[in-house]
């Protein structure tokens, strides 16, 4: 994406942890900011044109649930993601999803250029997303779903 688009700054904010940081990307365009602290972070998202979740698809990733998606929804940033199944399937129609090289550079490239209909489009569905959304609602999704398992399974005897 880097060389693709020279004009586009990639700004990377977090730890970078399980791969070595010389084994990443370098471009004059690219940086790699490093873990910053929560209280700064919404001057970082300010900037930012489109917020990126460009996660490997793997193993490690199969099963990940990136808390990032709601709160670049709350900022009322575009997104751009691979696909990620707790990104893909409940918001694809809020975040472009891009599965590989070429494509995620596309979708960057179309949230970038979309016209003001289609943000206005994808903010509505950020905020329904958004005022649907808390702890409080998950907690009691998750009670529903522990007590729909234990009735349809017994539970194994103690020996």
């Amino acid at each position: 994406m880097a060389e693709t688009h020279p004009e586009w700054q990639i700004v990377m904010v977090g730890p970078i942890v399980k791969i070595n940081p010389h084994s990443l990307p370098q471009y004059p365009n690219i940086h790699y900011l490093g873990a910053r602290e929560y209280r700064v972070l919404p001057s970082y998202l300010a900037g930012w044109d489109v917020c990126l979740l460009p996660f490997a698809l793997n193993a490690a990733t199969r099963f990940i649930s990136p808390t990032k998606t709601l709160a670049y929804m709350a900022a009322e940033r575009l997104i751009v993601s691979t696909s990620i199944t707790d990104v893909a399937e409940p918001y694809s129609h809020i975040v472009a999803i891009g599965n590989s090289h070429t494509n995620f550079i596309r979708a960057c490239e179309q949230v970038l250029s979309a016209d003001t209909h289609e943000r206005a489009s994808r903010l509505v569905g950020m905020r329904t997303v958004l005022a649907q959304t808390s702890w409080d609602t998950t907690v009691e999704q998750m009670h529903f779903i522990i007590q729909q398992t234990l009735l349809r399974e017994p539970l194994p005897m103690a020996a």
